[in-house]
């Protein structure tokens, strides 16, 4: 069975592995456009991106029940220990770990980023997943940025190149459409998915329209999914 990764809405994906679940980002119980709640969802392992509330609010809820690990920067999985979550693993810009299902490696995001109590939540970063099918990258919460050329040419894990990315588009809070389209010519994946848009009306967006520009000015593949449906790899 190969990696079957599911929109949540928002910023959030569960990812299933043939070795294990793992959750991104996962904002579900007060998000407009998720199809599930905290309680419906399983997860082995919860990766993190950054601290805002968008981006945290279930993470304890669901590693409490699951027994997840939490995976996210050095200060994100600090405040996570305070909440009770029980098993974290800690990176930074740039480094990675090995876990059963692949290599995580936490890459460069330009934002913000501050806990819901105000914590400051260190590095903003985004996430390469190097899985037996390919390598995803999930840019997270970002503006555009030049060394999105470096993703995309790198190796990681056993390869160099990104199988599927996964980008903002909602612009306000991250880049936008077409700044979007720049990322895809930085970081040349074979497909793409847009993420971090529709939640609500200041990142409203038309995802078809997106489509087309990526059809007429790349040669990626978009993939436009509604809350609740499913990539293969």
């Amino acid at each position: 069975m190969g990696t079957e990764l599911t929109w949540l809405g928002h910023g959030s994906w569960s990812i299933q592995t043939s070795e294990a679940t793992v959750l991104l980002d996962p904002f579900l119980e007060d998000s407009p456009t998720a199809p599930v709640k905290a309680k419906d969802v399983e997860a082995d392992y919860i990766l993190v991106s950054h601290g805002h509330f968008d981006h945290v609010a279930d993470v304890s809820r669901i590693a409490e029940r699951t027994g997840a690990t939490v995976v996210a920067n050095f200060e994100v999985c600090e405040w996570f220990g305070k909440q009770g979550v029980e098993k974290t693993e800690p990176l930074n810009l740039g480094g990675g770990c090995e876990l059963p299902f692949g290599r995580v490696t936490m890459t460069i995001a330009h934002h913000s980023s501050t806990l819901p109590d105000g914590t400051p939540g260190g590095n903003p970063g985004g996430f390469v997943l190097s899985l037996p099918e390919g390598n995803v990258y999930f840019a997270c919460d970002t503006a555009l940025f030049s060394d999105m050329s470096l993703i995309g040419s790198v190796k990681f894990g056993d390869r160099r190149g990104i199988e599927l990315a996964v980008l903002p588009i909602g612009d306000r809070f991250t880049m936008g459409p077409e700044d979007s389209i720049e990322a895809i010519h930085l970081i040349r994946p074979k497909r793409v998915a847009p993420a971090h848009y529709n939640t609500w009306p200041p990142i409203a967006q038309d995802p078809k329209s997106w489509a087309k520009l990526v059809n007429n000015e790349t040669n990626c593949r978009p993939h436009v999914l509604a809350p609740g449906e499913k990539i293969r790899l």
